[in-house]
């Protein structure tokens, strides 16, 4: 079964709602235990300041993943246990990999987020209104295209994509206008998982129906004949996205097994997006609670710098205060082939310099399972204290809120330090180039960067239309330092290769390809949604 052990029952979302200081006109509930949460609140509380931020990541992960959701929530549990008023902010879960081959993203034993099954499934349905805005957008550019084509758009210089939350290796390059009712030219258009869309960033990033209106209509779809830009404002279809998207843009609030109130809202991969909750629900977390939880999506590489560089500019008052490293002797392990820890060591110290290199200290989170031995735990212990890293147990899964105790004091002990400044290391004036080349040096240990002729080609179109100011975000594999994912420890002597840059003027970023990381990835041989079952109830199973 899906359901997990829970020490009490759900309350009611209401309930939640009125423990953090949610209004009832500001909630809009979808049935007992999930509701949105209106924009309004973010106007009440103008004058409030900001509480604490607390970016939890990871070192390079297995391939199961670490538990940096479950360190998540348990850590809210535990800031909770020693009396402070703390609120967790996660990303929604994407289908593709729920039905594919990782399960889902709502924490595990006790340590979740509830309901667990509605959160994996259609939840409220702010991801299917990413895709379908998405694909509004793309079917706006064919109808124009198919009624005169004013804007003289060039089929051959579209690049807007399609979205579809469901794995589907073979979408990821299609040709469209093969109908007989067509009657333009056909072509190649891609489409990419929704969380990869970015309609999905533009959400993200939004802070209000305005905000969000305008990012909708700055997208940049392609290009005309005579080579000048054309975004979908042209197309007059940003109001009908923004339509479509309204409800979207509000936080959902969902609740934790133990009772925090918890914000699960949008949600953008780290590896090839974002890979961040959206804006709006930080902000909502940060006015109404003493510290916001928020989990980065994979390491320090990819989640925690995009959300340092890409996600907190759009808001320059918020800084983080503490980055919750999560490491397992799992993950350590499989960097070393020899079983030993010392690749192991050597990623774990490049993911702690990463942190360091924007003027915030980390503390460490042992995310122990259960075949882990006292020694391998005592090993990474002495290691820590000997660098002199703070550092933590968590057993959260099987001890909820009361395994991340120690975990909550040190973290609060961390947060409270004036030690910490927070810094960016990337000048935002620099060349797209040199942020790129920056980032595979400071964050991934690279050598140098090495661009692709079609690279270079996208470089000189940012340019050309007077966009080099805009955040790199680099889309990379997160299994490794490198792009290779079997390059284990903190691999220093490569070269990081660009194959092409895309322009998302909406989320107003660069989205850098490197390697050979897929938009649209394929299921496993044996998919998740295989053991995936209803009862006559209406209760959802997985099977072992």
């Amino acid at each position: 079964m899906i359901h997990a052990q829970r020490p009490k029952p759900m309350q009611l979302i209401s309930e939640i709602a009125r423990s953090v200081g949610i209004r009832e006109d500001e909630l809009s509930a979808y049935g007992p235990h999930k509701a949105k949460v209106s924009l309004a609140l973010l106007d009440r509380m103008v004058g409030k300041p900001y509480g604490r931020l607390i970016c939890v990541s990871g070192i390079n992960p297995t391939k199961q993943g670490e538990g940096k959701t479950c360190t998540s929530i348990g850590l809210t549990q535990g800031l909770g246990q020693i009396k402070k008023k703390a609120i967790l902010c996660l990303r929604e879960p994407s289908l593709a990999p729920f039905l594919g081959n990782k399960g889902g993203a709502t924490g595990s034993g006790m340590a979740q987020v509830l309901p667990q099954e509605d959160i994996n499934l259609h939840f409220t349905g702010d991801i299917h209104a990413v895709e379908l805005a998405t694909n509004l957008l793309a079917a706006a550019i064919d109808n124009h295209r198919h009624h005169g084509n004013k804007l003289k758009i060039d089929e051959h210089q579209v690049f807007w994509r399609r979205s579809l939350d469901i794995c589907d290796r073979q979408l990821r390059e299609v040709i469209v206008g093969a109908a007989k009712e067509s009657h333009e030219e056909k072509y190649k258009t891609p489409f990419e998982i929704t969380p990869a869309s970015e309609v999905m960033a533009i959400l993200s990033l939004s802070t209000s129906l305005a905000d969000l209106k305008q990012r909708l209509g700055d997208i940049l779809i392609g290009l005309n004949t005579d080579g000048q830009p054309v975004h979908a404002r042209e197309l007059k279809v940003a109001g009908a996205m923004t339509a479509l998207l309204k409800d979207a843009l509000q936080p959902n609030l969902v609740q934790t097994t133990e009772g925090q109130a918890c914000f699960v809202h949008t949600g953008p991969f780290a590896n090839v997006s974002h890979g961040n909750n959206s804006l709006t629900a930080t902000m909502m977390g940060l006015k109404l609670g003493q510290y916001v939880v928020t989990e980065s999506g994979f390491g320090t590489d990819l989640g925690m710098q995009k959300l340092f560089d890409v996600v907190l500019p759009n808001a320059p008052e918020i800084k983080p205060s503490v980055v919750v490293l999560v490491v397992t002797v799992k993950a350590l392990k499989s960097h070393s082939k020899d079983l030993s820890f010392e690749l192991g060591f050597k990623n774990l110290d490049k993911h702690i310099a990463n942190i360091r290199n924007y003027g915030v200290e980390p503390v460490v989170c042992l995310n122990r399972f259960p075949q882990d031995t006292e020694s391998e735990i005592l090993i990474l212990k002495d290691y820590l204290q000997s660098h002199k890293v703070p550092h933590a147990v968590s057993t959260v899964v099987r001890d909820g809120g009361k395994g991340a105790i120690e975990l909550a004091e040190v973290v609060v002990e961390a947060a409270s330090r004036k030690t910490t400044e927070f810094k960016r290391f990337i000048d935002s004036a620099s060349t797209p180039e040199e942020k790129i080349r920056l980032t595979a040096q400071k964050m991934y240990g690279a050598k140098d960067i090495v661009l692709s002729d079609k690279a270079k080609k996208d470089l000189e179109l940012v340019h050309r239309l007077g966009l080099d100011h805009y955040p790199v975000n680099i889309a990379k594999n997160p299994f490794s330092l490198s792009d290779n994912p079997e390059d284990k420890g903190a691999p220093t002597d490569w070269k990081l290769p660009v194959r092409g840059v895309r322009i998302c003027a909406g989320a107003r970023y660069l989205v850098i390809l490197t390697g050979k990381l897929l938009l649209m990835p394929g299921m496993p041989e044996f998919p998740l949604y295989e053991k995936i079952d209803v009862t006559d109830d209406g209760h959802m199973t997985i099977a072992d």
